[in-house]
């Protein structure tokens, strides 16, 4: 569907000059063209304050929010604004979070990484080592498998950050873990690798060793900058698509070995265990989310708007994504925002004119492993209601004729 600038005009999204002149509030003020606004008569703030930049005190309401309930303030999580953020990338300081003890602090210096177990050589790596080995930069995803949890049974929350927040999108850069492989070379009954984390919580995990062969990353810098202390300082391990717990953070310890250990935190938790007692695990299936609108941007009159959300899939790349208005009943093909890349959000957008009708808005998407995102009906069928991980059904908001938007999962 195209909408041409003069249907957006008329449809009221943007206002009229004459319409500004008597009873506006701005124009009252006198920040309207043209009229000159206060903020022009004099200097604004001087270079370097503050040094690090920080967003404009008009967005201070743009930030993580803790997701209830959590066991204490250091076990816990917290989830990214996505109704707030624009295109695929996740600022720094609003990528999710989720520790099982705390953020530790690590001085880099100090820092080790220890490599070995079935190897040829072992290896201590110090940061300045790391540094030193060629280093590529990928945009991916990151999830936790407990994102959209709540959505397996009838969910208490009506905003996008708190049923899908657990998710960001970063550029990444560091060392292909397969170099560091290739350094200490592998045995050739190697057939999996023990992560292990530097936090107070000794958070490991087990990979299969293709996976670290075929696209891994040792990361030590995300969006530009070095990690942030919460997101890993000084390096984690990124293993793209996969489960975010996978993705070590910290990392201090990475052992080969030719068998899975079975560690608390790959068996008491973060699995999903099948009726054929198989548990079901590791990469995302294809997934997408409308983030506007939704509880905390709703429809505030009839008139033009921008259907916008994110798809991804931890197999490969999203082919397209269709939205419906009715619940379901018919689909609308979007458009797919460049660049669609590999294990990545792909943010899309459907032009859409509210006339202020009751809608159920829905987004599904399709990758290119053939997969397409169930509903939420199918997936229960296929896996009950009591898994913790791995949701990934069509997410339906309601929208009222006063233009309130609510989870119609409840």
């Amino acid at each position: 569907m195209s909408v041409s600038r003069r249907r957006i005009l008329a449809s009221g999204a943007a206002i009229a000059i004459g319409g500004l002149s008597s009873n506006s509030r701005e124009a009252q003020a006198g920040t309207v063209p043209p009229n000159v606004p206060e903020w022009m008569h004099e200097q604004g703030r001087p270079i370097l304050s503050p040094a690090y930049g920080l967003p404009s005190k008009f967005e201070k309401d743009v930030v993580r929010r803790i997701r209830e309930p959590r066991a204490t303030d250091t076990e816990a999580f917290s989830v990214t604004p996505l109704q707030n953020l624009h295109g695929i990338i996740t600022p720094n300081g609003l990528v999710f979070e989720r520790h099982h003890a705390g953020v530790p602090e690590i001085a880099p210096d100090q820092h080790r990484l220890l490599v070995h177990g079935l190897v040829d050589r072992p290896l201590i790596l110090t940061m300045d080592d790391l540094l030193r080995f060629p280093a590529v930069t990928r945009i991916h995803f990151l999830e936790c498998s407990g994102n959209s949890s709540t959505e397996w049974r009838k969910s208490g929350y009506h905003s996008v950050q708190r049923t899908h927040g657990l998710l960001s999108c970063c550029e990444w850069t560091g060392v292909p873990l397969s170099t560091i492989l290739g350094e200490v070379g592998l045995k050739s009954d190697a057939k999996w690798i023990l992560a292990e984390g530097a936090d107070a919580a000794a958070m490991t995990r087990s990979v299969p060793i293709e996976k670290a062969l075929d696209d891994a990353l040792l990361v030590y810098a995300q969006n530009g900058e070095m990690l942030r202390p919460e997101q890993d300082y000084p390096v984690r391990l990124f293993l793209p698509g996969f489960e975010g717990n996978m993705s070590v953070k910290w990392l201090r310890r990475l052992k080969i070995g030719d068998r899975p250990w079975h560690t608390r935190e790959e068996t008491a938790r973060y699995t999903n265990l099948l009726a054929n007692g198989k548990a079901y695990q590791f990469a995302f299936d294809v997934k997408s989310v409308v983030t506007f609108p939704n509880a905390d941007r709703s429809f505030n009159a009839p008139g033009f708007y921008e259907i916008s959300g994110i798809a991804w899939s931890g197999r490969g790349h999203v082919t397209c994504v269709d939205v419906s208005v009715d619940g379901g009943t018919t689909w609308r093909r979007t458009r797919l925002q460049e660049p669609v890349l590999d294990k990545c959000l792909t943010r899309f957008r459907l032009p859409f004119n509210w006339q202020g009708q009751p809608l159920e808005i829905q987004s599904r998407a399709y990758d290119d492993k053939g997969w397409m995102q169930p509903t939420r009906s199918s997936l229960i069928a296929a896996r009950g209601t009591n898994p913790r991980y791995h949701f990934n059904a069509i997410q339906g908001w309601k929208v009222a004729a006063d233009g309130v938007v609510t989870n119609a999962s409840t």
